[in-house]
């Protein structure tokens, strides 16, 4: 392999990953999936890639969804709501706003509901404006398949996420007004940043103590979170000794906890047109937090 070729992989590397994790919505399963097209862009007579973009982003994508189908049983037999794997991210991917969407936990939630075909079509044209025909050779369908497959998906994601610009700064005072709200167990304040129909959906993936079903509205979700401000401890650590951070997650500002030398939640939410939080998605299984805790940011906008 000639040092060209490396650089080559280098250079798209940032993108492969971000289709790999939009498609999975794990950063660990991600890195795996990158990993192994290195391993085949290096096997490849390279003589014979006219576009190594597209060819690079074929292995990936076919690689993503083999894994996809593979981890589908153990998603569906998940102890409690499934959450996709938070990470933290640039401010290059906060900057571009349909970028920050598409890489939100909310998205991702949604996007987990496709097929895995109709996942990768989706990834690949609605995020990073791939052709068909650059997708069809990509997921090796028709381009008739793959036109069919981007109807269905488009509609089943803004059927379930209505699409509006949502402006960052914006949802940057309502998490911090979120978060001090709940850290001061105040119900008043956060039952004003909580739309009436807001749902907490709470992944401790049987490892921690969580809620096995979603939460649904403002006046249970805000008693919800007032009551993690009583206990002195949680998960063995005293709340006096923890330390909260808003970080830009998935794209936005998250609300990380720590303690005792490890991450121990993530918060991040979701805003509806009128700026009141109506999804809130907690993270607290430990083996979802390797990301965070790692401290890299990803860039995972929509960068071509």
């Amino acid at each position: 392999m000639t040092d060209r070729d490396q650089e080559t992989f280098a250079e798209y590397r940032n993108l492969l990953f971000a289709v790999a994790y939009r498609i999975l919505g794990t950063a660990a399963d991600a890195e795996d999936v990158v990993q192994d097209a290195w391993f085949k862009w290096s096997a490849a007579d390279r003589s014979a890639v006219t576009d190594p973009k597209a060819y690079l982003a074929r292995i990936v994508s076919n690689l993503a969804m083999d894994r996809l189908r593979s981890v589908q049983h153990k998603r569906e037999t998940y102890v409690g709501p499934w959450l996709p794997e938070p990470i933290l991210t640039t401010g290059d991917t906060a900057d571009a706003v349909a970028g920050a969407d598409s890489v939100s936990l909310a998205m991702l939630v949604v996007l987990e509901t496709l097929s895995p075909l109709e996942r990768s079509v989706f990834v690949l044209k609605e995020v990073f404006d791939f052709s068909y025909a650059e997708i069809a050779v990509a997921v090796e369908r028709s381009e008739a398949a793959v036109r069919q497959a981007a109807l269905r998906a488009r509609k089943h994601v803004h059927a379930r996420r209505p699409r509006f610009e949502e402006d960052s700064a914006t949802k940057q005072q309502a998490t911090e007004r979120f978060l001090s709200a709940a850290t001061g167990g105040d119900i008043n304040a956060l039952m004003e940043l909580l739309a009436p129909d807001v749902t907490l959906w709470t992944d401790g993936g049987g490892k921690v103590r969580q809620a096995l079903r979603p939460i649904v509205g403002a006046g249970t979700v805000a008693a919800w979170f007032a009551g993690l401000a009583r206990p002195r401890t949680y998960e063995g650590v005293e709340i006096s000794e923890m330390t909260v951070s808003v970080l830009p997650v998935n794209g936005g500002p998250g609300i990380v906890f720590t303690g005792a030398g490890r991450v121990i939640a993530v918060i991040t939410l979701d805003l509806d047109e009128h700026g009141r939080v109506v999804a809130v998605h907690n993270i607290a299984n430990p083996d979802k937090l390797g990301a965070i805790a790692g401290g890299a940011a990803h860039d995972v906008g929509p960068h071509r």
